[in-house]
């Protein structure tokens, strides 16, 4: 395939290439046949989505993509269990992972409750002293004095701290709602509701915990009302399941497009006094994107639990007090600054392992980036993991070591099951404890079993990686021309988002153009202009000193430039306009 505008290797290395020819094809009948602008009936024509469909996914409602949760194995079961619970006014606790999945899951669960006039106890483990997921101790304690332990987003290989609390207590049950892969066996618990469970049918993968959560408690709400009780309204909790499936990566497909889709909606209304505050802390003024959940309200409901305290996060997420929102969205905003500069030290130290690594190997390329080392701080290893990933292309794990074990994250990319690679270690015995889903996983190894395991890994994702081409190269959805970015565009194009994991926004390229006013912004990240006439588009590229895309066009006076990035809408000054996302420039 004959390299898109020519460019064969752009300024950061890459290759470009554009639209598959087939698929321009479809486009420009869909556009056609639909009344769409070509680069909006490009990404349908992209997702298999015919004429007839065009409408319907442009506007999804979610009642016509909701099915029955009873689909789900245990789903009828375990919402049955939770509204008892709830009408009896038994104790109930909510036990939950320390991420932003496993706080949106629980803050559902306890504003369900709170709209049947009752009330949970949240606990969260410390990820440093006791680590992911339910333990022995805590689980004890919390059997003794509740009737119910509702475990979310974690629970699924929890075997013996569940049983240790119905042997503590034979009369309180346990229900588990997760999305993590499971092994053969299921813990004893009263429930496990995970469409990955093995014997699952529902086709329910794709969902995160929170999504998982939401749709028992759909049944629940429809067993209440066979009951004759009014239920609590569900629509409004759509924006903590928005903000979890974007922030654990899930994919924007199909049901969780639609959860997205409308959580957002929800969410620029400000009517939940936590994503508020975090929203104001976050500096976003605009109404919320995917992007924003991913990039500025995920990280600071994450910090929390990587750095601080573990609850901050979904204790800011539940709250209805308006002050006490504004008091922890300004802890975890400040905790996150934290996390960045300790993220800072390790991702250098991380990715000169790596190089090391791969100048040693010669030229056999390495299947898996990895890094590990005494001290890492086990609240930044996901995100360290995360751009060591980005850096190398490759699927990767960062272990933090104390003590003689290693406890690490991994990250995977796209068409390779990381999660289910890593649990397989786990049953062959080079991890202690380890699990996940497709795009990232966590694990417990010793010290003396990390290089083997990490062989171990690489040689079980060989297949998918092989089967992986053109990796490498800048994919391109179509050649724009500056006068035609508009927000009027990008209104349309927002109509077939949103875009994330499995749903990639539209790359544009921007041919032979003059840039003007280049110039460093923070750090290290680029500023620039470029577009002739009075409204030239303003672009940035973050990170781009570190690279060698900024200091090209700093030093290019004059030169002219194909420029290739993604479309947002800024409100600076309060006048809408197009901005490019810069990913990557070439040489005109």
């Amino acid at each position: 395939m004959t390299a898109f505008l020519g460019v064969e290797e752009s300024l950061t290395g890459r290759r470009w290439v554009g639209p598959d020819a087939a698929i321009e094809r479809l486009a420009e009948g869909l556009a056609r046949e639909a009344g769409l602008p070509l680069p909006v009936a490009r990404i349908l024509a992209a997702r298999g989505v015919p004429a007839a469909e065009a409408a319907g996914y442009l506007d999804p409602r979610l009642r016509d993509l909701m099915p029955d949760p009873r689909g789900m194995r245990d789903a009828g079961a375990a919402a049955a269990r939770l509204v008892q619970a709830a009408r009896d006014r038994q104790r109930i606790a909510v036990f939950a992972d320390y991420d932003v999945d496993g706080g949106s899951s629980a803050a559902l669960v306890q504003e369900w409750l709170r709209g049947m006039g009752h009330k949970a106890t949240l606990y969260i483990p410390d990820r440093i002293d006791e680590g992911y997921g339910p333990n022995v101790p805590a689980m004890q304690a919390l059997a003794a004095d509740h009737d119910l332990i509702v475990c979310v987003d974690c629970g699924t290989l929890s075997f013996e701290p569940i049983a240790a609390a119905r042997n503590t207590a034979p009369g309180t049950d346990v229900v588990v709602m997760d999305h993590h892969l499971a092994a053969e066996t299921l813990p004893d618990a009263f429930a496990v509701v995970n469409p990955n469970r093995q014997d699952d049918s529902s086709d329910l993968g794709h969902l995160c915990a929170a999504g998982v959560v939401f749709m028992v408690l759909v049944e629940a709400n429809r067993q209440l009302r066979e009951a004759g009780v009014k239920p609590p309204d569900l629509i409004p909790m759509l924006d903590l399941v928005a903000l979890a499936t974007v922030a654990d990566v899930a994919p924007l497909i199909g049901l969780n497009r639609a959860f997205v889709r409308q959580g957002l909606r929800i969410m620029a209304e400000r009517q939940r006094p936590g994503l508020a505050a975090l929203a104001d802390v976050a500096g976003l003024s605009a109404p919320p994107a995917a992007f924003h959940l991913g990039f500025l309200i995920g990280p600071r409901v994450n910090a929390g639990g990587r750095v601080g305290k573990s609850d901050l996060g979904a204790r800011c997420l539940a709250t209805r007090d308006p002050t006490e929102a504004r008091n922890l969205a300004h802890a975890l905003d400040e905790l996150n600054r934290d996390r960045r500069a300790i993220e800072a030290a390790v991702r250098t130290e991380a990715l000169a392992q790596h190089e090391a690594r791969t100048a040693r190997m010669g030229d056999v390329a390495p299947g898996v980036a990895w890094a590990a080392s005494q001290g890492w701080h086990a609240g930044v290893v996901g995100i360290v993991a995360a751009r060591l990933k980005e850096a190398t292309g490759l699927p990767s794990v960062v272990i933090g070591i104390d003590g003689g074990v290693g406890k690490g994250s991994a990250r995977s990319v796209a068409g390779v099951d990381l999660g289910h690679a890593v649990h397989r270690l786990a049953e062959e015995g080079l991890l202690e404890r380890g699990g996940g889903h497709a795009m990232a996983a966590g694990l417990t190894v010793a010290e003396a079993k990390i290089e083997a395991a990490m062989a171990r890994l690489a040689a079980l994702l060989a297949p998918e990686m092989s089967a992986r081409t053109g990796v490498g190269d800048l994919r391109i959805s179509g050649l724009l021309e500056p006068a035609a970015a508009t927000p009027e565009l990008l209104a349309q194009l927002d109509d077939a988002g949103p875009f994330g994991q499995a749903a990639p926004a539209p790359r544009f390229a921007f041919a032979d153009v003059a840039v003007s006013g280049a110039s460093v912004m923070g750090d290290n990240h680029l500023r620039l202009k470029f577009g002739a006439g009075g409204q030239p588009i303003e672009a940035v590229a973050f990170g781009a000193m570190d690279s060698p895309l900024g200091p090209a066009i700093i030093s290019s006076k004059g030169r002219r430039f194909h420029l290739a990035g993604k479309l947002e809408l800024s409100t600076w000054g309060g006048r809408a306009r197009a901005r490019l996302r810069l990913d990557d420039a070439a040489p005109a």
